[in-house]
């Protein structure tokens, strides 16, 4: 795949402009998006990866197209995780809601700032050692397990990174309005708001480890590996407004997202062994014989684990609203919480201020 340096420049700055938009329209005036709004951005974002997916088929074969669109679902569901982790951050700060369109913002571009680094040095890794390939199949394998097996029960806002931050950071126990920043009695002070785009920036550079290996996985071109996340994380702030309830019945995601890091680090391993060159291995000759998962099924098997994932976790948390509905009919009281409880809150309260281990 051929891609210019002007073809690079245009595909920056065309992103680059989408978020200048996005703040000027949406973002610098503090408003919670209503339902309609967000879902329209929605689908205008997803339609618009989708449509530069089919140019990208159209122009540079579809092969190329089907390795877009394979890392675009794999991003975009990773991004979806990555907004839980953000639900939990904004709740542990009590951000208030008209506030958190601009932590999110914010957060997004982090996001994409760090994963741009990592793309870079995805890129210049594989083009000079093929023996990455087993490093990320090995990170993946990890990363699959422990997503696996570990829940997001821990608030990364009060985790021993955030804590440590505290201590350095004189901060306030208010938020006043949407400053960072404060002075009070001659002395300037951080704001709730502040250590909140910290704790995502945090939370962002944890997901870029995740979502860059496994990308690349999907294709060598550093190009796809680019338009793929940015696409997968532009419309992210309307989508958390559009499912945050749903995001809560996604019980079944972090095992979805497990099967799917699985996948790919296997694949990792296969084209790592497939291009051999360590001499330990086979002499450092290739194995030919270990087959190349191609791309067509790579596609298939993300958006078939994504559909089971999903359906498999609203027929679960269906089948658990009406347990508690009989549990009501016979008498149990039946007791929830939802972290936008304490959204309202003004303030970040005394247990925010404890620490706790920050591993998903």
């Amino acid at each position: 795949m051929q891609v210019t340096p002007m073809v690079w420049f245009i595909t920056i700055a065309v992103t680059i402009l989408f978020f200048i938009y996005e703040f000027f329209a949406h973002v610098r005036k503090p408003h919670e998006p209503s339902i309609a709004e967000s879902a329209r951005w929605s689908a205008f974002y997803i339609g618009l990866a989708l449509l530069f997916g089919v140019g990208i088929g159209t122009v540079s074969g579809w092969t190329f197209g089907g390795e877009y669109f394979a890392g675009y679902l794999t991003e975009k569901a990773l991004s979806i995780d990555n907004l839980f982790v953000f639900l939990i951050v904004m709740a542990g700060f009590a951000v208030p809601k008209k506030y958190q369109q601009k932590v999110l913002m914010i957060g997004i571009i982090i996001a994409l700032i760090l994963r741009g680094g990592f793309i870079a040095i995805g890129a210049t890794l594989i083009e000079n050692f093929s023996w990455v390939f087993y490093i990320f199949g090995a990170l993946l394998l990890v990363l699959a397990y422990r997503q696996a097996f570990s829940s997001h029960e821990a608030n990364p806002a009060n985790g021993k990174f955030m804590t440590l931050v505290r201590r350095v950071l004189p901060v306030t126990n208010e938020y006043h309005q949407d400053k960072l920043t404060v002075r009070q009695g001659g002395k300037r002070f951080v704001t709730p708001m502040l250590l909140t785009i910290i704790a995502i920036g945090f939370v962002d550079l944890i997901f870029a480890v995740d979502s860059i290996p496994a990308i690349y996985g999907l294709t060598n071109e550093a190009y796809i590996v680019f338009t793929a996340n940015a696409f997968a994380l532009m419309g992210l702030r309307q989508l958390f407004f559009l499912i945050g309830g749903l995001l809560e019945r996604l019980v079944y995601l972090a095992q979805g997202l497990a099967v799917i890091l699985g996948f790919i680090g296997v694949k990792l391993v296969f084209h790592a062994l497939h291009v051999n060159e360590l001499p330990f291995i086979n002499g450092g000759e290739p194995l030919l014989w270990v087959p190349e998962i191609p791309i067509w099924f790579s596609l298939l098997f993300i958006g078939a684990t994504i559909v089971v994932a999903t359906v498999a976790s609203l027929l679960k948390t269906r089948s658990d609203e009406k347990k508690d509905d009989r549990g009501l009919v016979h008498g149990e009281p039946v007791i929830t919480t939802h972290p936008h409880d304490r959204d309202e809150n003004p303030g970040v309260d005394e247990k925010t201020m404890s620490t706790a281990d920050t591993s998903r």
